[in-house]
């Protein structure tokens, strides 16, 4: 009988266990903060990003960033007006990719068109402020180096910024880089093998130009064309010489307040690719509220290249090579969970990458909200729903179809929300999925659905993971709360 009693004792304190662990994994808290008023924040003039005394030669060189910066806003635009430009920037980002995916033709993606062991660190900024869906970074440009922001995009791998003379410029923070005033800049000669790489020389040819020219087109409608140059990149102290980069005189597009870009993709011209020899092809970001103002208790976003932008401890999944397309990052997605359980409608099929370079999923830095394949989406949606229940629902927002009205509370309950990759699973925190829309508490279901066959990990759902890349080992590794 006692042995009974005990047995029943065991089995029940078994009981509470599981179903306690259970319900844990099936809910977390979410801290209901609604859009800030614009904050802006401007790059400390004590603090140079530049140091003349490192060189090349500074290999080992690692510079931890304290602090975060922001471009000053060009508008008077209310928290929401700006998080609708978002939306619309990230609309025609995603409308970008998809065209690029789709017309792929087995070279860089990014295509001109006749329209060692040491690393460093620098900050990472929104772009929030101005109404753009990309990230910005801090660095030098030239002997001596003069200081500009430069988008940061995983999605595509020419280096460019804009350059005097302009025949067509739009309006960016700093001043244009002027080449002429620099003592390291040199352009590249046509035929050369550097020119080569390009997608397309034969304008060489064509116009009987010396110079090799570029012409970067985006799907949006953005471009950039001019000089194909080299050009010494400094990151706060740490000096790489002789980058590749496009040296644009006619810029159109919605690159807002950046003076270029900085292209971190796949492809053999991106700024990963050219510095491998130096820093292993490895580097991470970790990137922070988008809505952060940067204040002290929060730590900086930041971007890591060489060996220690890959912490060991990180959740790894292999990269997919399409044989179409080398610019993007594909990942092997298996499946997704919901408040537990696996979502039976969201299927490893649903993301596969055929021989053709078809469908799969990208994870990109300049997308906000991830987009998944239209049947994946909505039963990925409708299983929040059904967790979501008690949450008082809002009308539609933009592109989001799942909203919630949260006003008064100061935390809810959600459902969660795990990837299940190739290698690992990946739980997010429930401000990576739902996501103040308004300042009167409005939340809502960051995913949406795309009726293509590509899917797009964006970077709303990156926040607060170090998102490491390592283009020598061919993985992608995530680790959470690693800013």
């Amino acid at each position: 009988m006692e042995r009974k009693v005990l047995n029943t004792l065991a089995f029940s304190v078994f009981a509470v266990l599981f179903f306690t662990s259970s319900a844990s994994s099936q809910y977390q808290t979410l801290v209901v903060n609604t859009l800030p008023s614009s904050a802006t924040l401007s790059w400390p003039e004590s603090e140079s990003l530049t140091d003349e005394s490192l060189s090349e030669s500074t290999t080992s060189l690692s510079v931890h960033l304290s602090h975060v910066d922001a471009l000053s806003s060009f508008s008077d635009a209310s928290p929401a007006d700006l998080f609708n430009l978002r939306l619309q920037r990230d609309s025609l980002r995603v409308k970008s990719i998809t065209s690029l995916a789709a017309v792929s033709t087995g070279r860089n993606a990014t295509k001109r068109t006749p329209r060692t062991a040491g690393g460093f660190s620098g900050a990472v900024i929104s772009g929030l402020s101005q109404g753009s869906g990309e990230y910005f970074m801090r660095l030098g440009v030239g002997t001596p180096a003069t200081n500009v922001y430069m988008v940061l995009d995983t999605g595509s791998d020419v280096v460019w910024l804009q350059c005097s003379p302009c025949k067509a410029c739009y309006n960016q923070t700093d001043a244009i880089f002027d080449p002429k005033k620099s003592k390291t800049f040199a352009t590249v000669p046509c035929g050369s093998r550097l020119c080569r790489r390009l997608d397309d020389s034969s304008e060489c040819v064509t116009r009987r130009s010396k110079t090799c020219l570029y012409q970067v087109s985006y799907g949006d409608g953005s471009f950039t064309e001019g000089d194909f140059s080299t050009e010494t990149l400094t990151f706060h102290g740490a000096r790489v010489d002789h980058v590749p980069l496009g040296c644009g005189h006619d810029n159109e597009g919605l690159f807002v307040g950046a003076a270029g870009l900085l292209g971190l993709g796949r492809g053999g011209l991106s700024f990963p690719s050219q510095t491998k020899n130096r820093y292993n092809g490895k580097f991470s970001y970790c990137l922070v509220d988008r809505t952060s103002s940067g204040s002290s208790s929060k730590p900086p976003s930041t971007i890591v290249f060489g060996n220690a932008a890959v912490p060991k401890t990180s959740v790894f999944t292999p990269l997919l090579t399409n044989p179409k397309l080398d610019t993007f990052y594909y990942l092997q997605l298996l499946g997704i969970s919901v408040g537990g359980s696996r979502v039976p409608g969201v299927s490893e099929s649903q993301f596969k990458l055929d021989a053709t370079g078809n469908g799969g999923v990208i994870i990109d830095s300049g997308t906000s909200v991830t987009r998944l394949t239209q049947p994946a989406y909505v039963a990925l949606r409708d299983a929040f729903r059904l967790g979501a229940t008690k949450l008082k629902r809002a009308p539609s927002y933009s592109l989001f179809d799942t909203c919630f009205d949260l006003s008064g509370m100061t935390t809810v309950k959600v459902p969660t929300v795990v990837f299940h990759f190739g290698g690992g699973e990946v739980s997010l925190p429930a401000s990576n999925y739902l996501i103040p829309v308004n300042t009167e508490g409005r939340f809502c279901f960051a995913f949406a659905g795309t009726m293509g066959s590509l899917s797009i990990i964006g970077n709303i759902q990156q926040q607060g993971f170090r998102v490491a890349y390592d283009l020598v080992g061919s993985r992608v590794g995530f680790l959470s709360r690693a800013c």
